[in-house]
Order: structure tokens, then sequence, then C-alpha cells
């Protein structure tokens, strides 16, 4: 029932553009999608358990991040984990970056290093940008499905906020987005004189880890295959040597 709405709302959204494109019908700056993706992220963490400052997770992910910098194009970079056994991490356009517990125990600091690379890059690329655009849009276009009404709001509900964050959580990058952001990670890696094997091992065990019964977040699983990821990276990796 709920994809049906959303497919429903989805159609609604296109129409009201009159030219097909589903961003026009609810049209956000910049400066809005910094403001609307800071709401979201904060929405999100206030429905999800994050791990104090004095957990190991925290510190382990605290030292992680600290040979990635602090900030991407003048975006600071907020980092904290979520407490569930959910194997993923994501990214926000205003630098909110969530790692989850479940993944911090199946990877090493070099793995999650190479993952948090590669969520930096959906921020540096312009990627959580597009995708904030496309979940506004989505909700405003199911909000006007429920009230019959087509008007931009600027100001939103707790409820549109949090459907809002849901539609960024799941958000699915292309496989062309997803093989940029791999090329990132590895390129800001690479520049930092960090582990780029790690990246390669990390998307072998996501690989291995979505054939068994962990839950594992469709943007590791697809979009490309994990594997066709790993090999990519190790093909740029033995370049690299030549």
């Amino acid at each position: 029932m709920k994809m049906r709405t959303t497919i429903t709302a989805i159609a609604l959204a296109t129409s009201l553009t009159g030219c097909g494109n589903l961003i026009d019908a609810f049209t956000i700056d910049d400066a809005q999608v910094r403001a609307y993706s800071e709401q979201a992220c904060k929405e999100y963490d206030s429905q999800s358990k994050i791990e104090p400052a004095n957990s190991k997770y925290t510190k382990r992910l605290n030292k992680i991040a600290k040979n990635l910098g602090n900030q991407v194009d003048g975006i600071p970079l907020n980092y904290k984990v979520y407490r569930t056994n959910e194997i993923n991490a994501w990214a926000m356009a205003n630098g909110c970056v969530r790692v989850y517990t479940g993944l911090m125990d199946a990877m090493t600091d070099d793995e999650v290093q190479g993952v948090l690379g590669h969520e930096i890059g959906h921020v540096a690329l312009g990627h959580t940008k597009k995708a904030m655009q496309t979940a506004y849009a989505t909700t405003m276009a199911r909000e006007a499905l429920n009230t019959y009404g087509g008007s931009k709001v600027t100001e939103l509900t707790q409820g549109q906020l949090a459907d809002l964050a849901e539609n960024l959580i799941n958000a699915q990058f292309s496989q062309h987005q997803e093989s940029e952001a791999d090329n990132y990670s590895y390129e800001l890696l690479k520049k930092k004189n960090l582990n780029r094997e790690a990246l390669v091992t990390a998307f072998r065990k996501l690989a291995a880890i979505g054939g068994s019964d962990h839950v594992l977040n469709q943007m590791f699983s697809s979009h490309p295959n994990s594997n066709t990821r790993a090999d990519n990276i190790q093909a740029r990796i033995n370049a690299d040597k030549k």
C-alpha cells in the first residue's frame, strides 16, 4: 500500500509540472536543500538509538573519520553511530554522516574508512542534493495527494520531516552515481595515503553479506554489484602500481 501511494504521489507531482519533470513541481534551492537536510537528519536522529560520546563505536568512528577530514567542499561533516544490526551507512547534503553498528561490527577500521569515503563522495558530487530534491518533491506530492492541493509549503510538519527522512535514507543512487562515489573514495584515500585495498575487501564483504541472512541496504548490494565495484577498485590499484 505504501509503495502504491508513493508511486501515485510521484505521478501527481509529475503531472503538476506540465513538462514531466518531477523536481520542477516543488523546486527548492541549495539553501533549502541544506536546511531540509539538517531538519531531516535531526528527525531521523530522534527516532534512532545514537551511540553516546563514550561508546567504543563513537570513539572508533571519530578516530577513523579524523583521517578523512572534517569537511568537504566547505560543508562540515557531522558523524554519528546508530545502534542497529543493519549493515548500512548514509550521508545527507548538509554533511550529516551516519554509520550503523552492524556495519562497524562487520568491517575493519580501514574498510569503514573506505565506506565513509564513498558516502562523502555522494555529498561532494551533489548526489545527496539531488536525492533531497527528489525526496522533497515526493513528500510534497504525497501531501498534495492527501489534501488535494498543489501549493508548496516552506515549513515542514514533523510528519512531513519523518517522511522526508525516510525517503532520503531509502533513496537509490544510480549505477553511475555509485561508481562515481566509489572512485571519489579511491581518490580520497590515495590523496591522503590511506589503505585503498581495504575498499576492495569492504565491497567483497558486502557482496558476501548480501547473500546471507544479514540485513543489507540495497545501496550496497546493487547499482552496481558489490563484486563488480571491488573489481573496479582493484583494477585501479593495479594500474597505479604499473
